[in-house]
């Protein structure tokens, strides 16, 4: 019998630890398609910090490094200016990303190093147990903002694209989601391109996936997907925010 769909060779066998519903996995899998097709698997290192990704060397089956939470940027940073033929990758969640990790995310972009950043938002801290992230929603209701975030005393979210696209540093900004085929499949494109940029040594590139996270948003897996277009689409518009290859649309 011919085999028409399989798994990418870079991803294990181990079983995915996320919540039923959880987008993580698709994206893995989007990653780890990327680096069998640009036939980097043996020179790839990837960065995993802290977070729901935390165990993300568990899954990918190139050499994995794991960071102090936030750091992933600063240790990517060491790693490929140590070895700069390796491919390196952080993949990192809004907390540690847009919260603890913001300094290095900051820096390592207004450097232009480098290096592919994949950053998950799913608006809330999702390990921890659901509490408010830099990127929840105005109004959205977590752990720690039981009666809906109040922009007025918390402030508002922080549009990471938008915030990395005012510097000179970055070479490729982009916003996706994977909550449809469709969308799936300009996700996979993103990726690709942010890998193919460090490949050709363009630098600094950042692929934002909006995801899924229905344990800790109290819905079912198909409500949380629709939540993605109904709430954070219309506050992080998808789209190219940096492309030094092309237009902005940011």
């Amino acid at each position: 019998m011919a085999v028409v769909f399989d798994k990418p060779k870079s991803l294990t066998d181990n079983v995915l630890h996320y919540c039923p519903g959880c987008t993580h996995g698709i994206v893995h899998r989007l990653v780890a398609e990327v680096i069998d097709e640009l036939g980097i698997e043996g020179r790839t290192i990837g960065i995993a910090p802290v977070g729901c990704s935390v165990m993300a060397y568990d899954y990918f089956t190139v050499d994995m490094v794991e960071a102090a939470h936030g750091r992933a940027p600063a240790v990517a940073t060491g790693v490929k200016r140590s070895d700069p033929s390796k491919i390196v990758f952080t993949y990192q969640g809004d907390g540690d990303l847009a919260s603890i990790g913001m300094c290095e995310t900051v820096h390592s972009a207004v450097r232009g190093e480098n290096i592919t950043i994949i950053f998950i938002n799913n608006a809330i801290y999702g390990m921890t147990g659901g509490q408010m992230a830099p990127t929840s929603l105005p109004g959205q209701v977590t752990q720690t903002s039981p009666y809906g975030r109040n922009t007025e005393t918390q402030g508002f979210p922080i549009r990471v694209c938008e915030l990395l696209s005012e510097l000179d540093g970055p070479a490729y900004l982009e916003r996706v989601t994977v909550n449809n085929v469709k969308n799936v499949r300009n996700a996979k494109k993103a990726i690709k391109k942010a890998f193919q940029n460090q490949i050709d040594g363009k630098g600094f590139s950042l692929v934002e996936v909006l995801s899924s996270c229905p344990t800790n948003w109290g819905m079912t897996p198909q409500k949380a997907l629709e939540w993605i277009d109904e709430k954070m689409i219309p506050y992080y518009p998808l789209g190219v925010y940096r492309d030094k290859d092309g237009e902005n649309n940011g």
